[in-house]
């Protein structure tokens, strides 16, 4: 750490505590992080060649579930790297620039989730409540809209948060009781007024997560009432079946999130729901996807066969 003219030490590098207690099993707790880190990446890049592969998964949805893919894989490099680096070494040094970084990349991924199981559940509403009209309301054209539009709200409220968190000092202790480098325990760190921050979080969280969440909420109810209302059994079960997949991914992301809420507030409590839905999370998307989706799993048995036959004619 640098000396302020002052004599107030300037935090210029931050230690990542990790996971304390935990030397029994380190190098066993190590070897699954790398495993989870190595499928989900390749299950996500997986999804995201299959369906860009087949010309019959060339559909919105599909398109949406490639950029959830893709936010999977950005929210797991963001976070793991350094974490298998904090495990294996019982902690890490981090730069603080490196740590706000860090922090902006780990919100952009979420950020993005939640916008497009938002956008999602709007195609499923779409697709079963208002079928005549899906295809001239879903369209390339709304698709690429939504992702731009995504990533614009993205960048400026990320923007915004930087300006302020670079308006703080940071100085004194260095030590952040976290195997990442998350909003509360950066904060910590200033020696400055952090209400503003506070109260600046509070109100970005209504476009991120409550206004999505309600989107969600009300697209199901009706979904939920449409699919009420088929007379038999069979066209229920077929209906449900195209959203089951969406809808599953929901609750455990959005569960996920309210538990940080509703578990007691320990630093132990938080780094489990923090591993759930930074590790845990982006591989069950691919998990949940291909083992409930037929298309996706005849694509990817028809792309494998091909994949065979052209490596036999060579």
């Amino acid at each position: 750490m640098d000396m302020h003219p002052e004599n107030i030490s300037v935090v210029t590098e931050i230690f990542l505590l990790g996971f304390q207690n935990i030397q029994n099993v380190k190098i066993l707790f190590f070897l699954l992080l790398l495993v989870i880190f190595c499928v989900t990446v390749c299950g996500n890049l997986l999804i995201i060649l299959v369906v860009s592969f087949s010309s019959s998964l060339h559909s919105p949805m599909y398109f949406f579930l490639t950029q959830l893919s893709f936010s999977d894989i950005l929210l797991t490099t963001t976070i793991v790297p350094n974490m298998l680096r904090v495990v294996l070494f019982e902690g890490s040094y981090v730069s603080f620039v490196g740590c706000l970084a860090q922090y902006h990349f780990f919100v952009a991924s979420e950020a993005l989730e939640c916008f497009l199981l938002t956008v999602m559940s709007y195609d499923r509403y779409q697709a079963i409540c208002n079928p005549l009209h899906y295809s001239t309301v879903i369209d390339i054209k709304f698709c690429l809209k939504s992702i731009l539009l995504f990533w614009l709200i993205i960048f400026a409220l990320t923007l915004i948060f930087s300006i302020t968190m670079s308006q703080f000092e940071y100085c004194g202790h260095n030590v952040i009781d976290h195997f990442f480098c998350d909003l509360l325990p950066l904060l910590e760190l200033a020696c400055s007024d952090i209400s503003v921050a506070k109260i600046e979080s509070m109100i970005l969280v209504i476009p991120i997560v409550v206004c999505p969440f309600t989107v969600i909420i009300v697209s199901y109810v009706y979904i939920i009432f449409t699919i009420l209302k088929i007379p038999s059994v069979t066209g229920r079960q077929k209906t449900f079946s195209t959203c089951s997949s969406h809808l599953a991914v929901v609750c455990i992301y959005y569960g996920s999130i309210m538990s940080i809420y509703l578990f007691p507030d320990t630093e132990g409590a938080k780094k489990i729901i923090s591993l759930f839905y930074t590790v845990v999370t982006p591989i069950l998307n691919p998990i949940i996807y291909s083992l409930s989706n037929r298309d996706l799993k005849q694509a990817f048995r028809k792309l494998m066969s091909k994949l065979s036959s052209a490596l036999q004619l060579s």
